[in-house]
């Protein structure tokens, strides 16, 4: 049983030690209004409390005021603790340290220094003050860091850009606890070597049963930031068949995350809708699974899945996303941007949300601020291809093909050469006369790669469709449509067939377009035509034709907002964190 705090004489408790107690009984607003009222007192009387009672005072009613969020007046009660604690320090210096011992207890009862300027650094986090949380955490020895503080010092640090004392940081928290999951996964991301960090673990590995499987993981993560899509996904999968981990949420989220960036819209869905229903309560990955049922067109689902995101939580920055990119897919921009902000302000590492605030700018007009956003997600995700895709658009949307071009070529350089890259290199060529037959080379070569990459598909058929090659773009598209159903394609196809004159099956096409997304209304202005006009004049080929060259990406969606105005009172939000 543990000790009892010590009595002052005649075995009575000290008004202070039933303050702590209630304190340790998690009694916080008890502790708020008693500790309140005899700080009061203490300052009208400072005879009344010893200096170490009156540190006591301060940091429990600190605590309490942690406990209400109330982080700048808990700074400041943390401040003032800290000032006693330091006049306490001078006063006891003075005295011998012989015959202490009676004093010892007294001295165990004080809340830890260390411990005070941690919940410091904790309020200014909460304050967005990290440069102030840095240089509490700064300021304790090396030696006195507890594993709690090296993380939070290993996450501000790499928030900062401070890179090499972050890595330090995370090593240390592993050489305390080899276990710590998320910090081997803080120095993957930092570029250690997946090797160096097996290293820190090999020990344990070899010291504890049924671990065995830890050696993978690690190799996993580090395929996933290196942003070797294709080994990371093997390699979670030959984790994900063992029995002891089957079915392991968070493994699931890591895959349906790893088919999101390799461009497999298809088995990402899979895998978050499996998630899902292992763990109905699940958040994390929920915004990436949300953007893309909003891209299939699945916007009642979206809607349903933002309601029981909300039930969920409505403090982290995935319901709000969801909700976004249902407003984003509704055309209504301005509710998508603040949607957007709200949900950066809540998490300002959330790339879904960046990459969503980003959209919406850019489709509003507003190209300077989305690259801000764009450039701020590719900081934060460099292995994310989307990122550099929304990047790319908005250099096209405001004609600086150099720009585009220069950044095309470094993310083909380096994420390598897979189909993904070679198509996003090839939409920039495609907007260059000059860079034309470049551009049909890396198509092919990515359609190589991969037949059934929609991008590429629909990228394509562009190329075809100036050069007014109809029946090859018709072949193209159905083969790639022979394995798989998409909007976009069975619209372009329908695009196709209506310029070689084939209209009764062209409506067939924008027909099931429209079965698969009832809001693409480039299906529908087809079909409409269509319906009106029994034989198409030239110019309304040319007219579709046109109309084809949107993939249906984020960066085609257009229409007037008629909420502007009701979200203007917003603009508090719409400003970069």
């Amino acid at each position: 049983a543990p000790s009892r705090p010590l009595r002052p004489a005649g075995g009575r408790m000290s008004v202070v030690e039933h303050v702590r107690e209630m304190a340790a009984a998690g009694l916080h607003s008890n502790v708020r209004l008693l500790s309140g009222l005899l700080l009061t007192m203490s300052g009208n009387n400072p005879e009344l409390f010893s200096p170490s009672q009156k540190y006591q005072l301060l940091v429990y009613h600190a605590d309490s005021l942690f406990h209400d969020k109330e982080y700048r007046n808990a700074v400041s009660k943390y401040t003032m603790a800290l000032q006693q604690k330091k006049a306490l320090s001078k006063t006891s210096k003075v005295r011998p340290s012989t015959g202490n011992a009676a004093s010892t207890p007294q001295s165990q009862c004080l809340p830890s220094e260390i411990e005070v300027k941690y919940k410091m650094a904790e309020c200014y986090t909460m304050l967005k003050q990290d440069k102030d949380a840095i240089a509490i955490l700064d300021g304790i020895p090396s030696r006195q860091r507890t594993p709690k503080i090296n993380m939070m010092l290993a996450n501000l640090y790499k928030k900062a850009g401070q890179e090499r004392s972050s890595v330090t940081s995370y090593k240390e928290v592993l050489r305390q606890c080899p276990l710590a999951l998320d910090a081997i996964l803080g120095l993957l991301s930092l570029s250690v070597k997946g090797a160096e960090v097996a290293s820190m673990t090999i020990n344990i590995i070899q010291s504890i049963p049924n671990l065995d499987w830890l050696s993978v993981w690690i190799k996993a993560y580090a395929f996933v930031h290196t942003g070797d899509n294709t080994r990371a996904i093997n390699t979670i999968c030959s984790l994900e068949k063992k029995s002891l981990l089957r079915d392991n949420v968070d493994l699931l989220g890591s895959l349906a995350d790893l088919y999101f960036r390799a461009g497999d819209n298809k088995n990402s869905i899979l895998k978050f809708e499996q998630a899902q229903m292992l763990d109905p309560y699940l958040i994390k990955g929920m915004d990436v699974y949300g953007y893309l049922l909003a891209r299939e067109g699945r916007l009642e689902d979206v809607e349903n899945l933002g309601c029981r995101l909300f039930n969920i939580s409505d403090q982290h920055a995935e319901p709000w996303v969801v909700s976004g990119c249902h407003s984003f897919y509704s055309k209504r921009y301005s509710r998508a941007l603040y949607l957007g902000a709200k949900a950066i302000q809540l998490n300002s590492n959330s790339v879904q949300a960046l990459l969503l605030k980003g959209a919406a700018l850019r489709n509003m007009g507003r190209v300077q601020e989305a690259i801000i956003h764009f450039r701020e997600a590719i900081r934060l995700a460099p292995c994310r291809l989307d990122c550099y895709e929304g990047l790319i658009d908005c250099y096209l949307a405001s004609n600086s093909i150099r720009e585009a071009m220069v950044m095309a070529n470094n993310v083909y350089k380096t994420l390598g050469a897979n189909a993904q890259t070679l198509t996003l290199l090839a939409t920039v060529c495609l907007e260059d006369p000059v860079t034309q037959e470049k551009a049909k080379t890396l198509l092919d070569k990515a359609l190589t790669q991969r037949p059934d990459y929609i991008k590429a598909v629909v990228k394509k058929a562009e190329l075809l469709s100036r050069e007014q090659k109809y029946e090859d773009g018709i072949a193209l598209l159905r083969n790639a449509l022979a394995n798989q159903s998409d909007c976009v394609l069975h619209r372009i196809l329908g695009d196709f067939l209506v310029a070689v004159n084939e209209y009764q099956e062209a409506m067939d096409q924008y027909s099931i377009a429209l079965s698969l997304d009832p809001n693409d209304q480039k299906s529908l202005e087809g079909l409409q035509k269509m319906e009106k006009e029994e034989s198409p004049t030239d110019a309304t080929q040319e007219e579709d034709v046109d109309d084809m060259e949107g993939s249906g990406e984020e960066g085609d969606l257009e229409g007037s907002d008629s909420e502007a105005a009701q979200w203007a009172d917003q603009e508090q939000w719409f400003g970069m964190q």
